[in-house]
């Protein structure tokens, strides 16, 4: 990488792409006897360009194969396939001064002028043509590769060149960058926007049943590279077929090295909008790789983990199981866990960064307002500047803003403060579920959050808020639940006769707890490296860290009520 490119090895850890274009340029420059000029910093009032095409998303839950073409490095290939360069430029009135033929320049779509390869080949093409060229030896030897580390370095290598490659392009429309030029980039995206939509036209246009076909092809989605085709067929094998002729013969319109490639099939495919999808993705007509998502809630850590989980799960049951139904009452059963306080608290985790002291912040935060009153109550042990801060969101008077709500899981977990339920519907689990039903429900919103699973609901007593701080505890029997006014007794009159089953009862219940409380620990130790140690880790970001405390917890209390068996 650092030989192709041009750079120190120290340079490919350190810096990022610019530097690599950069020194690749004064290379070429150096060998063609050009100079490249020290272009002063001008900031992004510089001006700006139009982006790339993205097709209207017709969203729907589509049970028949998609097919989706891809453009084989779209941007590098338009910039060698056009000789776009920052040599290769002409500006509207050098090209009247020199009275250039036209068979000898190129007027792009953004209107912009440059001169063909065989009058002057621009720099920028070759650099692309010679990191294309690197990325295809890496490939080669990918196929050839047995051992798996092999495998994994040469991967690593041909991606690292595809990112350089295209680079190259956000080089050229970098407008605080080294050398911009927003000519090329402009002129980049133009032909991008406008091969897509050829791409769109060509496919509806002869993929149809007065072609001979047995369905007429809708294009569903375009984005930037890509164009998603429904061509009507039942299995993945007739869609792989009609994918890679559609690919051949919309390749033959454009001009070399520019090729359209057949890359996947998606079945069946939820599309949600445009930059969201799911779907499952299809290289062998045998069997799916895998379950594929763009744009959905499964991986930001600003969303608790219960998000990541449902979404996973739905998309799971709705994509491989195809069990619709099933997913919905998943949807309902989690959610009625959620209202009865069933719910694991390492599940309802919100972590955010702090990134600047409270003051600093425009607006009240809820994770700067917890790290301000961590900070109160025990200054040691606070989160500082650069920490994630990890809280949840409890109960709290009606009309309460969500950062006066916003607590400590730990302190909750200690103290036994009720979670609100309601903020966790309405802003953490509706939208998601509701981004992937709206396209297969007629009414996702009524029937997921609206009937008889959401009518129970559970809030647990805080321990030592409220009116519980004048409280006074008093036992009771561990059968029935009854008041007992004497300490020394265990059971009430009533209970007497079931003595040894309830003692079993409690002795289980400590047992489970000790066997749960001991795996979560064992888990902890295999990650820290040693299972002969204590547990040293306090990772706020870690879910078991939450359940193992919440054990402990638990197996404490069973405990007591063990401790009072007195035989």
């Amino acid at each position: 990488m650092a030989r192709v490119t041009g750079v120190p090895i120290s340079f490919l850890l350190s810096r990022g792409q610019s530097i690599k274009v950069l020194s690749q340029l004064l290379r070429k420059a150096k060998q063609k006897s050009l100079v490249i000029p020290n272009v002063k910093r001008q900031g992004s009032d510089q001006g700006t360009y139009e982006g790339a095409t993205v097709l209207e998303a017709k969203a729907g839950f589509y049970e028949k194969p998609i097919a989706t073409l891809d453009f084989a490095s779209l941007y590098p290939s338009i910039m060698m396939a056009y000789n776009l360069c920052y040599c290769t430029l002409v500006m509207p009135e050098d090209a009247r001064k020199l009275n250039l033929p036209p068979e000898c320049v190129t007027k792009t779509p953004s209107g912009e002028i440059f001169v063909k390869s065989n009058l002057q080949k621009g720099i920028l093409p070759e650099i692309l043509e010679e990191l294309l060229a690197a990325r295809k030896r890496a490939k080669a030897d990918l196929k050839e590769a047995k051992d798996p580390f092999e495998k994994a370095v040469l991967d690593g290598r041909q991606l690292a060149l595809k990112v350089s490659a295209n680079s190259v392009y956000g080089f050229t429309g970098a407008t605080v960058g080294q050398l911009p030029c927003l000519e090329i980039s402009s002129s980049v995206t133009s032909y991008g926007r406008q091969m897509i939509e050829h791409t769109k036209k060509l496919v509806e246009e002869k993929f149809t049943t007065l072609g001979g076909y047995k369905h007429n092809a809708e294009v569903i989605y375009g984005d930037t590279d890509s164009v998603m085709v429904q061509f009507g067929v039942p299995t993945v094998e007739e869609a792989m077929q009609l994918g890679r002729e559609a690919a051949d013969y919309i390749s033959g319109t454009f001009i070399k090295p520019i090729k359209l490639e057949f890359e996947k099939v998606y079945y069946p495919y939820l599309l949600i909008s445009k930059k969201r999808y799911a779907g499952l993705f299809w290289t062998n007509p045998d069997k799916f790789d895998k379950m594929d998502t763009k744009g959905i809630e499964t991986v930001r850590r600003d969303n608790c983990l219960l998000v990541k989980n449902l979404v996973n799960e739905c998309l799971h049951k709705i994509l491989i199981d195809r069990d619709i139904p099933g997913a919905v009452q998943y949807v309902k059963n989690t959610i009625s866990d959620l209202l009865m306080n069933r719910m694991d608290l390492s599940l309802l985790v919100i972590t955010k960064g702090l990134t600047k002291t409270g003051d600093d912040y425009a607006v009240k935060a809820a994770h700067v307002e917890l790290a301000e009153r961590m900070r109160k109550r025990d200054a040691a042990t606070a989160p500082d500047v650069g920490d994630r801060v990890p809280y949840v969101i409890i109960k709290a008077a009606k009309g309460a803003k969500a950062y006066e709500r916003s607590e400590d899981p730990i302190y909750v977990l200690e103290n036994n403060i009720p979670i609100d339920p309601q903020y966790y519907l309405e802003n953490q689990i509706s939208k998601p579920l509701l981004r992937i039903f709206d396209p297969i429900l007629k009414n996702a919103s009524k029937e997921l959050f609206h009937g008889n699973h959401t009518r129970s609901v559970y809030i647990s007593t805080p321990s030592n808020s409220g009116i519980m701080k004048f409280a006074k505890k008093q036992l009771s029997c561990l059968g029935c639940k009854a008041l007992i006014s004497n300490e020394d007794q265990t059971l009430c009159s009533h209970c007497k006769g079931r003595e040894a089953e309830l003692y079993c009862k409690t002795v289980a219940n400590v047992r489970e707890l000790e066997i749960l409380f001991g795996s979560l620990w064992t888990q902890c130790q295999e990650c820290q490296g040693s299972l002969h140690q204590d547990v040293l880790c306090t990772s706020r970001d870690c879910p078991i860290f939450y359940r193992r405390k919440k054990a402990q917890k638990d197996m404490a209390e069973a405990k007591l009520q063990l401790d009072r068996w007195k035989f």
